[in-house]
């Protein structure tokens, strides 16, 4: 009998070099069935919003349109089930020879597939897996850099010099075999929905996604929304692969824009277009290979005048050493890389709102401790972009409608949140960006979050983003703050980003007043409301004086560093860190020998969207900026120069054990960030 295949599609929905694909292809199967197994962990356990869920169906739909035109007999074969439970039934039924599908190193799946390939062989079925999400194998960069997480992108570049050249893409297929008998007569093992992180994204919508093995109609077609119980997407941006390629084409034309751009210069402000590539969502789904886009980026850099094209890690194949650089931090780490709880890389920090950590496997439970009220309120108004500091504002309304801003507007609400403001747990913040981001990676945004808060990768906590003197360095006029909160359109130029100075006649002249703490009724979840006793719409006061918090959080930071805990330290598992701070820190600091495991029994927990429950672990995660230095807190020096950080001058001391670099005065770093604004005004848009 001829090799019968399945070939498992997951975070790789393209054609176009897919060495696992090909893997599968060269096998020479006598039948070949290309599948997507359902999988309860991200419809239920991971956070995701209507904008991501409906870009991964675009993706889907267009990859089985791409199958089908290759074989008119063949489609994706959706199957509604969780792959642990459905594939021994299915390789028995389908009398599968080979399983075969493209490796992931997240800790939820690292779990999963070794399960799934100890049932395969179990059933006699061999298994081929192939790297190809990212540049280099995680595994391997972790084995270059001597066994140790990969903290820096000259560790990436140290380590991926060892291994060798990037392989070049292969070509997409130009024909499928044909699929075998697609019954499915076997019970179907529907899983529990419980609990459910994404029921808040439902809205009491009913959820019918495991209704049927092969779908409503029997057809194993990729769901609806509505299937899934999710509202309408309100994202522009569209997913899969036949854009995906479009995309690249055109910046690949641009041979001025791709040869010479360099991250730090292209301005947060810029919406229509963007000022970046915006092929992070394709990367994550896999609807455009990271080797593909690598290397069609070279040949336009190679073919650039010498000396006039930019280089890593500013450069655009620098932003995808820096993805593998976090690829590469999570591998040997697993659950413990998307907490602060055992993560040996991760500073301790005694943040508000931290998360509560499960007693019996010392993993985060996707609920967190509600142990200030105040810091729980100005969670809630971040998330809904009521801060009162429009900049702020804008970026997380653009985060919840479009699933995407840019790096820099990351940088900055991140930085808000934690270490510049609110002095919230980063990975309060990891949860909202899991469930908007259309990009969101597991590996990428609790490294990204941990960077900006200073706990791992960079550590000039000092540098503060201002929220009302960055962004005016990009945009005057503030036309991005116009559109994403429309209720300040009308206010005069020098007001925009300070609208509680403008005079109240001027408030009223242009139609919003400056007013309450952004909720009405109870509601803080909306924006653009209009005053009830008048036609004046109304936007809120600032949440916090700005320049008191920043000090006390710096205060705090350098406490914090002063103490010099790592969350893998025995003093942060079992409780009696908090004698090593001060009760009068910021931070929750005065509740005596009371560990991370015993927090949800003795305080309120909440989630994100303030249910008083617990969940199971959440994935933490993407975004696309730039980093520099390492856990320990150190800086890599090539990566410090190219560094964009903040606006505003801070007068905050570095901790003693800072080095000479990490002494650089505020007023340099604005030299510096002036200087990346300059020439940004000079590049697209």
């Amino acid at each position: 009998m001829g090799k019968r295949v399945i070939y498992w599609f997951r975070t790789d929905l393209r054609l176009h070099d897919s060495p696992a694909l090909q893997a599968a292809l060269d096998l020479k199967p006598e039948i070949f069935y290309p599948i997507w197994t359902w999988d309860p962990h991200y419809v239920y356990r991971a956070r995701v919003g209507s904008n991501r869920f409906q870009f991964l169906l675009d993706c889907q739909k267009d990859l089985s349109s791409s199958i089908t035109k290759l074989n008119k007999k063949s489609k994706l074969y959706l199957i509604r089930e969780a792959p642990q439970t459905l594939f021994p039934k299915l390789l028995k039924a389908w009398k599968i020879s080979h399983l075969v599908f493209e490796k992931d190193t997240d800790a939820y799946a690292r779990e999963r597939d070794n399960e799934i390939i100890k049932l395969a062989k179990d059933a006699g079925v061999e298994v081929i897996t192939k790297y190809g999400r990212t540049l280099y194998d995680p595994d391997e960069l972790v084995r270059k850099n001597g066994g140790k997480p990969t903290m820096s992108i000259s560790q990436v570049q140290h380590a991926g010099e060892k291994i060798g050249p990037i392989p070049k893409p292969i070509p997409a297929p130009k024909s499928l075999p044909n699929p075998g008998d697609t019954k499915l007569d076997f019970e179907h093992d529907a899983p529990s929905s419980s609990p459910d992180l994404n029921a808040p994204h439902r809205k009491g919508n009913k959820d019918n996604s495991y209704s049927s093995l092969a779908g409503p109609n029997g057809d194993f077609s990729v769901p609806t929304l509505e299937e899934l119980g999710i509202p309408t997407a309100t994202t522009p941006h569209k997913g899969g692969e036949t854009i995906a390629l479009k995309m690249l084409q055109e910046i690949i034309n641009d041979t001025t824009y791709t040869a010479t751009f360099q991250k730090p210069n292209t301005a947060p402000t810029a919406f229509s277009p963007q000022s970046t590539t915006l092929l992070s969502p394709h990367l994550h789904f896999g609807s455009l290979s990271s080797r593909e886009f690598y290397w069609r980026v070279q040949a336009v850099v190679d073919a650039y005048p010498k000396g006039k094209a930019s280089t890593p890690p500013t450069s655009l194949t620098g932003q995808l050493l820096f993805r593998d650089m976090y690829f590469g931090a999570q591998a040997p780490l697993g659950h413990a890389y998307g907490q602060t709880f055992n993560n040996p890389k991760c500073r301790f920090i005694p943040w508000h709102l931290p998360s509560t950590i499960s007693p019996d496997t010392g993993i985060a439970t996707g609920s967190y401790t509600v142990n200030s009220v105040l810091a729980e309120q100005w969670f809630q108004r971040w998330k809904a972009g009521q801060t009162g500091f429009p900049w702020i504002d804008a970026l997380m309304r653009q985060l919840r409608t479009e699933g995407w801003i840019h790096h820099l507007g990351r940088h900055a609400v991140a930085c808000f949140l934690t270490r510049g403001g609110a002095y919230i747990d980063w990975a309060r913040g990891a949860d909202v960006f899991e469930a908007w981001l259309l990009d969101h990676e597991v590996a990428c945004n609790a490294g990204n979050w941990q960077w900006l808060s200073c706990t791992a990768f960079f550590a000039q906590f000092y540098r503060v983003y201002s929220p009302t003197a960055f962004p005016q360095k990009w945009d005057k006029r503030g036309d991005f703050v116009r559109k994403y909160v429309p209720e300040l359109k009308d206010y005069p130029d020098k007001y925009i980003y300070e609208p509680w100075r403008c005079p109240i006649a001027d408030q009223r002249k242009a139609g919003c007043l400056i007013q309450g703490d952004g909720s009405v009724g109870g509601d803080i979840n909306r924006d653009n409301v209009s005053d009830e006793n008048s036609s004046q719409k109304v936007y809120p006061k600032p949440m916090f004086d700005f320049a008191d918090r920043r000090r006390i959080c710096l205060d705090g930071m350098k406490n914090a560093y002063k103490v010099g805990l790592y969350g893998n330290d025995p003093k942060v598992r079992d409780g009696s860190w908090q004698a090593m701070f001060d009760d009068t820190a910021e931070g929750p600091t005065a509740k005596g020998d009371l560990g991370p495991t015993k927090q949800a029994k003795e305080s309120n927990v909440a989630d994100i969207d303030g249910w008083m429950t617990t969940g199971p672990q959440s994935s933490q995660q993407q975004q696309r900026q730039f980093h520099n230095g390492h856990g320990g807190g150190g800086v890599a020096d090539e990566e410090e120069k190219e560094t964009t950080i903040v606006a505003g001058r801070s007068k905050a001391p570095t901790p003693s054990s800072s080095t000479k670099k990490t002494k650089r005065t505020a007023a340099a770093a604005q030299a510096t960030l002036d200087g990346h604004v300059k020439k940004a005004r000079k590049t697209r848009p």
